[in-house]
């Protein structure tokens, strides 16, 4: 437009006029300057914000190859793990002894897994605490927590609502980390023929729709169901309030394997490191629908005749990849308190993400959570 300015000839007759048509057409011009102006000044305070924002979290962001989250609360914990981490790598482990117990899912871990870090690290000790009352569980093991019996917990649950009040209404939060991943197996009398069953068929056994194996595709057979009480299992599938009247009530795992044994239709749920490796009984394959059943065990099964000098392994592989359909997360319940309860819990919970500590979780018939 300035250029058209200078081409204009300026006659003196008409001068007048020519310059206030020069005058009228730069308004325009200069109020579409400002507005560029006004819209780059934004464009640029937002664009700076960008940048100062990206940068604090460049320098705030986690530096951790493993961050454990409670999944329940959104707490965050610092495992400070690496991929070669073993457990004479994890540091600030406090020296003393510490009380812990809970769900008996855990056993395995305890067995094995407790062992060799008690080996690497001295200075942490554990004791393993039974409750006064009933029998060992995630139940027992989170009220034990709560009243200040442990300072803490093994549990095959997330913890409840109502739990996380209890302990705000005395102090503290909890949180909570898993670890690991365990199978939940079904096993049957060893004289029992059937393919396996989808995870309807299991829910409709135990409500009581199905209580013939040959509405499954076995023989004609009464189907004789046991099962923990829910309040003191660690394997809880069911809603107690869903389960039929003719389900029979165990105390133990032990006592389940026993009748299962010597019932001929009976069947049973629990942890399948606990289930799978029997000699008495025989694991099912479990699946979504009839055309993909999956084997709790790794295949070929070993039958009773070949055990104990073979036993039947957890499928592993299965559990991990999620193509196993009924599993449970392992959790370490913590104390928030920021005590030595907290602290206890948070580096035995570092002590088990560590790559040693997850090999030993596998060797132990569970799932490991880090890849």
């Amino acid at each position: 437009m300035l250029d058209l300015f200078v081409l204009v000839p300026l006659h003196n007759s008409g001068n007048k006029f020519t310059n206030n048509m020069t005058i009228n057409q730069k308004k325009p011009l200069v109020n579409a300057e400002i507005g560029l102006f006004l819209r780059g000044l934004i464009i640029g305070k937002v664009l700076t914000i960008l940048v100062i924002g990206g940068l604090f979290w460049w320098l705030l962001r986690p530096r951790l190859t493993s961050t454990n989250v409670d999944s329940s609360r959104g707490q965050t914990l610092n495992t400070a793990i690496d991929a070669t981490s073993t457990f004479k790598t994890i540091g600030s482990v406090p020296p003393g002894s510490f009380n812990y117990g809970g769900s008996t899912a855990w056993a395995p871990i305890r067995q094995l897994v407790d062992s060799q870090i008690q080996n690497a690290r001295p200075e942490l000790q554990l004791r393993y605490v039974d409750p006064n009352n009933g029998s060992a569980s995630s139940n027992s093991g989170i009220r034990m927590l709560l009243d200040g019996q442990l300072d803490f917990a093994h549990s095959a649950r997330p913890f409840t609502a109502d739990e996380y009040a209890i302990a705000n209404s005395r102090g503290f939060t909890l949180s909570q980390h898993q670890i690991g991943t365990d199978g939940i197996a079904v096993v049957v009398n060893p004289s029992l023929n059937v393919p396996g069953l989808t995870t309807e068929q299991l829910q409709q056994i135990y409500r009581g729709q199905i209580t013939n194996w040959k509405q499954v595709g076995g023989s004609n057979l009464p189907i004789t169901p046991f099962s923990q009480r829910p309040e003191d299992a660690d394997a809880v599938i069911f809603n107690s309030d869903a389960l039929n009247s003719n389900v029979q009530y165990v105390n133990s795992t032990t006592e389940a394997l026993r009748q299962v044994s010597k019932t001929p239709g009976s069947i049973y749920y629990a942890s399948a490191r606990a289930v799978v490796p029997q000699c008495t009984v025989k694991p099912l394959p479990l699946g979504r629908t009839n055309t993909e059943l999956i084997p709790p065990y790794q295949e070929p099964l070993i039958s009773p005749n070949q055990c104990p000098n073979q036993r039947n392994q957890v499928n592993i592989k299965a559990i991990k990849n999620g193509s196993y359909p009924i599993t449970n997360k392992l959790f370490v319940i913590i104390k928030q308190n920021k005590g030595r309860e907290q602290q206890a819990g948070e580096v035995y919970t570092q002590l088990l993400l560590t790559d040693q500590g997850q090999g030993a979780i596998e060797q132990a018939g569970f799932a490991a959570v880090r890849p």
